[in-house]
């Protein structure tokens, strides 16, 4: 497909977005601005605005306010990627989605604003399971999501090339944060208060909110915070970033000299080549922020918590069996999974290098009852990302920061029994979306429970810097208490995988793209 098909594609298939609305509108159709919603289930949505424009490795440019009368009924076109090919894609794709209960300036309801999982490299707000339609409903707040620049397009460092890239690395942050000022600039005329803003993202969602807490652009443009199995201990150093870039070049046959090549090639060719073999740590070529001096000033979370950071509420969660979402238990890698060969097929799979024969011998020793199959699961969830959620809440509390709380979500999927309680679990019961395409939650009576204690956790910390569930407690050192979110229930425990945490503390984690 050529970058004009690609391109061609996109506007088809969301084309109704950028048409401007005049005869076009049915009377009961929502007026926002210049922007012409809809009405979904009970709540006004407008999908498909568009909130900037950037040229290829240049920062981004808020988009008027005034204007033509524009529809905004369909969803914009999602960033490019090697992920969702039946989705349509385009470099322009800085758009964002509103749902809100009513469209009252005076409303002043709290606004939930949720960023994508994917690892900064894949990913995009209009999978059904982060619809906010639901949340908008019966949290009774507004919910705005956002599609931004991802992969090279985001984030690959071009600084090397001269001063005009000097943005380059963080471009897709600078992309969030005008998403952020247009919301505190326009979200009253949606019904919601610019000064009550919270971000929430799951996986590369969270790590994006947890790399913003660290910009000094980003600084007031949110109140409270919430990550979902998403964390950002260090950002990529310039070095292994260079490399990164060099890496894709070499991929896409250009010159390591040949910027305008890569300013210039077919989006194709560049998503195509985004299969390189990542230099620093293997697998596909990552990318993700830089620490550039400038717009990313420090690590978010290393040696410290980024000071400005501090004063943000924030929720941190995890589920407790990440890594089942990765790994299929049916698939390969665990077929013929034995005591025999569990060390070496762990090894394969955690961020923080231990002998993989003494972590085994000490998981047996403590829980001489669990199968290969249970060891080997908790071992790669707990060597992997779940320390960074340590790290995190550790240095807010070790800091001062009083308003932190962590969750561990144990309910197992009643959909598939061999998934347990895997990585993007959460998400349905905190949108709401229990029978959403992609959703692994059920929709019985506990799947209903658990759903509203989740909502009503987010919901709460959104619309008053707290929680929304009084029994939850913050995070605080030695006790870690955790709320461990079950079958339609919740209990607060203090470090219950203490022994999991004591044990990978052995080793340095390794922020992955650091």
């Amino acid at each position: 497909m050529s970058g004009a098909e690609l391109t061609r594609r996109a506007l088809i298939g969301s084309g109704a977005a950028l048409i401007a609305a005049p005869g076009l509108a049915r009377s009961a159709d929502p007026m926002v601005g210049r922007y012409l919603g809809l009405r979904e289930d009970n709540v006004l949505a407008f999908k498909g605005i568009r909130y900037g424009r950037a040229e290829r490795f240049a920062p981004p440019v808020a988009e008027p306010w005034t204007g033509p009368a524009t529809r905004a009924q369909q969803f914009g076109p999602i960033a490019p990627q090697r992920g969702n090919p039946e989705l349509p894609q385009s470099e322009d794709c800085l758009f964002l989605n509103v749902w809100t209960p009513e469209a009252n300036p005076n409303a002043r309801r709290a606004v939930m604003v949720y960023f994508h999982g994917g690892a900064y490299n894949n990913g995009t707000v209009t999978d059904p399971l982060t619809h906010g339609h639901r949340l908008a409903a019966q949290g009774d707040v507004v919910v705005v999501t956002v599609n931004q620049r991802l992969n090279a397009f985001g984030y690959a460092w071009l600084k090397p090339f001269g001063a005009r890239f000097a943005d380059s690395g963080n471009l897709g942050q600078l992309d969030l944060i005008l998403a952020l000022r247009w919301i505190r600039d326009h979200i009253a005329d949606f019904g919601g208060d610019p000064a009550r803003v919270m971000v929430f993202g799951q996986s590369g969602g969270g790590a994006k909110i947890a790399t913003l807490m660290a910009m000094p652009a980003a600084r007031g443009l949110f109140h409270s915070a919430a990550t979902m199995s998403g964390q950002q201990v260090t950002a990529s150093g310039p070095a292994n970033a260079w490399k990164r870039t060099q890496a894709l070049m070499a991929a896409m046959k250009l010159a390591p000299d040949d910027v305008e090549g890569l300013r210039t090639a077919p989006v194709e060719r560049i998503v195509e080549s985004l299969t390189a073999t990542d230099p620093v740590i293997g697998g596909p070529v990552y990318f993700g922020p830089v620490l550039d001096m400038t717009n990313l000033p420090r690590h978010p979370f290393w040696p410290d918590a980024a000071p400005q950071s501090l004063a943000i509420p924030m929720i941190l969660g995890n589920t407790r069996e990440e890594t089942r979402a990765f790994i299929d238990p049916r698939g390969p890698k665990l077929e013929g999974l034995d005591w025999s060969n569990i060390a070496p097929r762990i090894a394969a799979e955690v961020k923080i290098d231990l002998d993989p024969e003494w972590v085994v011998a000490r998981y047996r020793a403590q829980f001489p009852d669990w199968s290969p199959e249970r060891l080997f699961y908790a071992a790669t969830t707990a060597g992997r990302s779940w320390p960074g959620q340590v790290i995190e809440a550790d240095e807010r509390a070790k800091a001062g920061a009083k308003a932190t709380w962590v969750y561990q979500l144990d309910r197992p999927s009643p959909i598939d029994p061999a998934r347990g309680a895997a990585h993007t679990d959460d998400i349905p019961y905190v949108f709401g979306t229990l029978d959403a395409p992609g959703s692994y939650s059920g929709t019985d009576a506990r799947a209903q429970a658990t759903r509203d204690l989740m909502m009503k956790a987010f919901t709460g910390l959104a619309k008053t810097g707290k929680p929304g569930l009084d029994s939850w407690s913050p995070y605080t050192l030695p006790d870690r208490a955790t709320l461990v979110v079950g079958d339609g229930a919740a209990a607060l425990v203090n470090d219950p995988r203490r022994f999991e945490r004591e044990l990978w503390a052995t080793g340095p984690y390794i922020q992955p793209g650091s």
